[in-house]
């Protein structure tokens, strides 16, 4: 059977988990597909919609070991109908008093949104956890580096000292505001779909409203309260929210493999002596954990795209924009759930290097530009003051402190003291902040 490259024996342990396997591999939506339909069945027969012994049945005999998949797949292949094949594969395991009550009054979409409803809670709680991981992980780095001073860097160039803490919290805070985005989404995604042919559940009269209910409390699932067969919005948040974490946790990734470079040397991944870097030049450490983050981002945007398109929807029911889901949405799912598991891995073990950040301050003064700035801004106005130092700066004099004091007629002492210890006392107090914030009871 041909797969694609990320579900091969060789590769797909890079693009998704153990955990996502168990709710996502085929034989797992199988497993679930059936465990909806025997709920639904026993809901029905608690409201005597079809016969109690016959739900008993198909809660016992209704088994994915029994099935003849290549037989169900066939009659998928020749009726060109999603389920018929799954119906009739059912029916073939059932006795006789079941047989009629298998898959009784509801729809293809009925059953896959339900599955879906499953999905993005199952998948929300793994990726919560791991979350949680990071953020507790940043939070350590941040307090543990609250004043450990680097380079704070814009448009890749060096500008004035922040510390390494700073970095960290701003990492932990963001994390924090996923996991928000996580707990009030889950409330909206995770629900049933029992909609019945154009969403009136007309098949069930007037019981239709309760046997939802009932079928919802049964599966853990929230009740939408009417039927959402067009209204694609809950899978386009999922979607959404899933690249804004995968976002976030590339941001991390693209910071530590630019501050992993040898000539910057001021962060380093987990060491793994397993790990080969290159078969052609040895000495080489590649950064496959930040590498790999970015490229699951890449693929999570461009699967949450897919699932924001199908918002636009048609009329009661539109196979384009919810079929393009089954695709879409087991992508964003694995790879923001593998995403989170291998980020948490990377900041669990990051390792910092505090000299290499003092080192790369470097010791021509330019890193105090800002604070000298400030001095200047003072005495001279702050425009005035900006013009002199750019033009000091600029000069291929060593001794800048002397330079900018003859320039703007103050003490050179006074100059060497502005330039003498950076100043980060307000990056430490936002670091003392978040940690405060987000480091009391553990979520």
């Amino acid at each position: 059977m041909t797969v694609r490259l990320t579900e091969s024996a060789m590769y797909r342990h890079a693009w998704t988990t153990p955990s996502l396997d168990a709710i996502l591999a085929e034989d797992a939506r199988l497993r679930t597909w059936l465990r909806i339909l025997a709920v639904l069945a026993d809901c029905q027969a608690r409201l005597g919609i079809i016969p109690g012994a016959a739900a008993t049945a198909i809660a016992e005999d209704a088994q994915a070991d029994r099935l003849d998949l290549e037989a169900i797949a066939a009659r998928t292949r020749e009726s060109s109908h999603s389920v018929l094949g799954l119906i009739e594969g059912l029916q073939a395991t059932l006795p006789d008093q079941a047989r009629e009550y298998v898959y009784y009054g509801i729809t293809v979409q009925d059953l896959t949104d339900t599955w879906f409803g499953l999905v993005m809670r199952d998948v929300t709680a793994i990726l919560r956890a791991d979350l949680v991981r990071i953020e507790t992980a940043c939070l350590r780095l941040a307090h543990e580096h609250r004043a450990t001073v680097m380079a704070g860097r814009t448009h890749g160039q060096v500008g004035s000292p922040i510390t390494f803490g700073l970095k960290a919290a701003t990492w932990a805070d963001e994390t924090a505001r996923n996991i928000e985005r996580l707990d009030e989404g889950v409330r909206r995604w995770a629900v049933v779909q029992l909609a019945g042919s154009t969403g009136g559940l007309a098949f069930f009269g007037e019981q239709g409203a309760e046997l939802r209910a009932l079928f919802s409390g049964a599966l853990g699932l929230g009740d939408p309260g009417v039927s959402w067969t067009s209204t694609r919005d809950r899978t386009a948040e999922f979607g959404a929210t899933l690249s804004l974490v995968t976002g976030a946790l590339a941001r991390i990734g693209n910071e530590i493999y630019e501050l992993q470079r040898p000539e910057i040397a001021e962060l380093s991944e987990p060491f793994n002596s397993a790990v080969v870097g290159s078969i052609t030049m040895p000495h080489k450490r590649n950064p496959e954990y930040c590498e790999h983050l970015d490229t699951l981002a890449r693929v999570a945007r461009a699967a949450a795209g897919g699932l924001l398109e199908g918002t636009a929807a048609s009329h009661e029911r539109d196979g384009r924009a919810w079929k393009a889901e089954w695709a879409f949405l087991p992508d964003v799912a694995l790879a923001a759930g593998t995403s989170a598991s291998l980020g948490a891995e990377l900041l669990e073990g990051l390792v910092v290097h505090p000299e290499a950040m003092l080192r790369n301050l470097g010791d021509d003064g330019s890193w105090a530009s800002e604070q000298v700035l400030v001095q200047l801004s003072r005495r001279l106005g702050k425009h005035r003051a900006q013009a002199l130092l750019q033009s000091a700066f600029a000069s291929d004099g060593s001794d800048v402190a002397t330079t900018i004091a003859v320039a703007a007629g103050v003490d050179v002492a006074d100059v060497q003291a502005w330039m003498d210890v950076p100043n980060t006392t307000t990056a430490t107090a936002m670091v003392d902040g978040v940690v405060a914030r987000l480091g009391g009871p553990s979520r």
